[in-house]
């Protein structure tokens, strides 16, 4: 019973320090985009900019799908 409970404990504190890492590196990856404007450049004729555009109207219309993180790197 320690067992499961201990089990329990750490699968819950690793949930949550996922979500706080996932945060924090947004966080970064914004303020270096931010800082370092010409690292990024996208030009509307690259595959990727229409792939940008799709999720950010997904977004719009709150129809993004995510998958979990099994789903990702399961095979």
């Amino acid at each position: 019973m320690i067992q499961s409970n201990n089990t329990l404990v750490a699968d819950k504190l690793i949930k949550e320090l996922e979500q706080i890492i996932r945060s924090i590196v947004r966080e970064e990856l914004k303020s270096i985009i931010e800082q370092y404007t010409d690292i990024f450049h996208l030009d509307d004729d690259m595959p990727i900019y229409n792939d940008l555009l799709e999720i950010k109207q997904r977004k719009q219309n709150e129809a993004l799908e995510f998958m979990t993180h099994d789903e990702v790197w399961s095979d």
